[in-house]
Parts: C-alpha cells; structure tokens; sequence
C-alpha cells in the first residue's frame, strides 16, 4: 500500500504519465522536473531553461534550472535522467564554460543545487558524463547535492577527493572544473557500493 502511495505522489508531483508525448516531454513536466532539482523556495521563482535551449519560464530571484543531459528521442523517462540542476548566476558561468570547454571565469563563488543526482562522472575526468559503463576507475553516479563553484580553484587545494566518506569533496582537483561537492540525504541512492561502510 506504501508503494502504491508513494507512486501515485511522484506521478502527481512530476506528471510522468501524462508527460511524455511524441517527441518529448512536455512544458509542464520539464518545468516541474527541473525546478526540482532544488529546494522549493528557490526553484518555485527560477527561470526554467527547456532541452531546446529555450526559456520555458521567466524567474525572479537570479536562479537558473535546466538539465544537463540532451533529451533523448521520446522525452526524459524521471527527472534522475535529465540531471537536471538549478544554479546561481556564478555557476551558470561555470556551467556554461564546461559546456564550451572553455575555463570559467566568475565573479565569486557559485553554487548549483542538483536534488536528483547525475548520470555519473569519473571523480578526475571531466567530460565523462553519462560513462557508466566505460572501464573509469572513480566513477561515481551521484544522487542528491550541491554544488560549491569557486571563483578561485586553489581554494579547494585542501579539501579531500574521497566521495566515499559522505563528507563534501573535490571533483575535478587539478582541472580548471574543479569544484566542491556536498553529498546530502539520498547521495549514494545510485550508486550504494560507494557509500560509507
């Protein structure tokens, strides 16, 4: 019965059912999914970018939420797989220069919050996203956390690699990407054999 509860919830909450239609998911699903990605009182009043790059609602308080992942043909099957992410203006910098391959440049710290995890990356190798099955040797798919982007890379030269403690950690260390990552509830629901022991 908790099951049955517990599935009709996500289905209101995320419209999975009615979300999907030929060629994709819809305006409403997309919206709910990526503004999910961070708490309510920050992604209810984000600006909500769509798969196609375009703005699918206008927000208010300086926030961006959009998935990392390209929408694969027939829309998004849950919001785990659009890696979807809600970020503040320093981290759309960021985020944008990743995309680009390009070194961010910001003007302070910034922060991403990502509440439905990724798709997984090497913890030391950019550009492995979505690689789980590839042969890397720290791969980790991520469940629940935020993200700290530091204006000043050297900032995080102190700071532990090891995603395997629960505690916050760097990913990226030695590359222009690096950043902190802070594992919250729900963090290893992907990926348990990393979790602490």
């Amino acid at each position: 019965m908790k099951k049955i509860i517990f599935s009709i919830f996500l289905v209101t909450a995320f419209n999975i059912d009615a979300g999907h239609h030929e060629g994709g998911n819809s305006k409403d699903w997309e919206i709910n999914a990526y503004t999910s990605a961070a708490p309510a009182f920050i992604g209810d009043h984000a600006t909500v970018i769509g798969a196609s790059g375009k703005v699918l609602r206008e927000g208010t308080n300086g926030w961006r939420c959009e998935p990392f992942m390209p929408m694969p043909e027939g829309g998004f099957k849950e919001p785990h797989d659009a890696a979807p992410a809600c970020s503040d203006a320093n981290a759309v910098a960021w985020a944008n220069a990743y995309k680009a391959q390009e070194k961010p440049v910001l003007d302070s710290d910034g922060w991403i919050w990502m509440l439905h995890g990724d798709l997984g990356v090497d913890n030391f190798k950019p550009y492995t996203d979505g690689q789980k099955n590839m042969g890397h040797k720290h791969f980790i798919e991520s469940g629940a956390h935020l993200m700290l982007m530091p204006k000043n890379p050297s900032s995080l030269d102190g700071q532990s690699t090891d995603y395997t403690n629960g505690g916050p950690y760097v990913m990226f260390k030695g590359t222009p990407y690096v950043h902190l990552m802070i594992p919250v509830e729900g963090y290893y629901d992907y990926q348990p054999e990393s979790a602490p022991k």
